[in-house]
C-alpha cells in the first residue's frame, strides 16, 4: 500500500465526520495522477509555499507602509499567524490540518501592493470592483507558473474565494481560515499599533478587553479556545455570541483608530497615485507588460491589472521611478 493511501486510511480513522477527507476531494481542473507519498492537500499546499505569488507576500503591506522597524507584520507574517492559528483550531476539532494550512497560506495570495489601497486604486483606475480574495483565485488558476496556474484542488480555492467575513466557505476548513483571519489580524494590528505608539493597552475599550483579555497574548488565547469549545461537533467554526460582538466591537474600533487614522495612512495618497499613474502608462505602453501576463483573447485592462496586483510594495515604487524619476547618468 502507497504512504498517501496510508494517510487517507488514517485520516477516516481520526478525524471527525464534519472533516474534509483528502480522497474525497472534488478534485482538481486538470485533473493528475496521485502521489505516492502526500495526500492532495499536501501537494496544494507545497505548491502554494514554493509559488513566486507566496514568496512576493514577504514586501506587501498589512497595515503599516513602508513602517521603519523590522518588527511590524507584512502580508506573509500574516499569513503565517493566521496558519498557525488555524492549525491549532483544526487539530482541536480534528479536521484537516493540510487543507486547513493550505488555504491559509493562500487566503492573502491575491492581495495588491499597499494593502487594501492597492485594491481601492485597482477598482477606481479599471472601472472595475477589485477584491483579493477574487483575484487570489485567479492567481492560482491562471497567473502561476507563466499562465500554468498551480492546479489546486477545489477544496482549497474554495478556501480563498469565501474567506472573508461575508462569504461561506464550503469546508469546516475554510470556515476555520475565515475565522482565524480575523483573530489573527485584530490581535496583531493592536500589536503593531501600539508599537507605533498609535495605541495603547490601557486605552483599549474596557468593555471589549474585559471580555476578550488585556494582552495579546491572552486575546489570542482566549478567542481560540472559544472557537474550539464553541464549535465541537459542529459543521461551521463560530465563536460564542459575547465573543464574536465583542471581537466585532474590536474591529470597529480598530477602524476608526488605526485603520484610517491620518498618522498611519498619511502615505496613502501617494500609494494611491503611484497605482493611478502606473496603471495609466501600461495602458498607453502595453509592450512595458512582462508577457507572462499577455495572453490571447485577454483585453488591456485585466493585463494591467494582473501585472500591477502581482507587485510588491518595492516593486511598484521602483517602477514608478524608473519611469518617471530622471536616473543618475556619467560619460565614459
Amino acid at each position: 500500500m502507497l504512504l498517501r493511501e496510508l494517510y487517507e486510511q488514517e485520516e477516516h480513522q481520526r478525524l471527525s465526520k464534519y472533516a474534509a477527507f483528502s480522497d474525497e476531494s472534488k478534485g482538481r481542473t486538470t485533473p493528475e495522477e496521485e502521489s505516492d507519498m502526500r495526500t492532495v492537500y499536501q501537494r496544494d499546499r507545497d505548491r502554494i509555499i514554493h509559488s513566486k505569488s507566496f514568496r512576493r507576500l514577504k514586501h506587501k503591506t498589512q497595515v503599516f507602509l513602508a513602517p521603519y522597524g523590522d518588527h511590524y507584520r507584512t502580508r506573509l507574517t500574516h499569513t503565517l499567524e493566521v496558519s498557525q492559528i488555524a492549525r491549532t483550531i483544526a487539530k482541536a476539532l480534528r479536521c484537516n490540518e493540510e487543507l486547513t494550512e493550505a488555504i491559509a497560506l493562500a487566503h492573502d495570495i491575491g492581495h495588491t501592493p499597499f494593502g487594501h489601497v492597492g485594491e481601492r486604486a485597482l477598482s477606481s483606475v479599471s472601472g472595475k470592483n477589485f477584491q483579493h480574495n477574487e483575484h487570489g483565485v485567479r492567481v492560482v488558476e491562471f497567473l502561476e507558473k507563466n499562465g500554468e496556474g498551480l492546479n489546486l484542488t477545489w477544496e482549497v480555492k474554495d478556501g480563498i474565494l469565501n474567506h472573508k467575513t461575508s462569504l461561506t466557505p464550503a469546508t469546516l476548513e475554510g470556515d476555520i481560515v475565515r475565522i482565524s483571519d480575523k483573530i489573527a489580524y485584530i490581535s496583531h494590528d493592536i500589536d503593531d499599533g501600539i508599537r507605533a505608539g498609535v495605541l495603547s493597552e490601557d486605552t483599549l475599550p474596557k468593555n471589549i478587553t474585559s471580555i476578550l483579555g488585556h494582552s495579546t497574548r491572552d486575546r489570542l488565547d482566549m478567542m481560540i479556545h472559544n472557537v474550539i469549545d464553541n464549535s465541537a461537533d459542529s459543521p461551521r467554526a463560530k465563536m460564542s455570541e459575547e465573543c464574536w460582538n465583542a471581537l466585532m466591537e474590536l474591529r470597529q474600533y480598530m477602524f476608526d483608530m488605526l485603520y484610517t487614522n491620518p498618522v498611519v495612512k498619511k502615505e496613502e495618497t501617494k500609494a494611491y497615485e503611484i497605482i493611478r499613474i502606473l496603471y495609466e502608462r501600461f495602458m498607453d505602453n502595453p509592450d512595458q507588460i512582462p508577457d507572462e501576463f499577455k495572453k490571447e483573447d485577454l483585453d488591456l485592462s485585466t493585463a494591467v491589472t494582473d501585472y500591477i496586483a502581482c507587485m510588491t510594495d518595492n516593486y511598484a515604487v521602483q517602477q514608478f521611478q524608473n519611469i518617471y524619476i530622471p536616473q543618475s547618468w556619467s560619460s565614459y
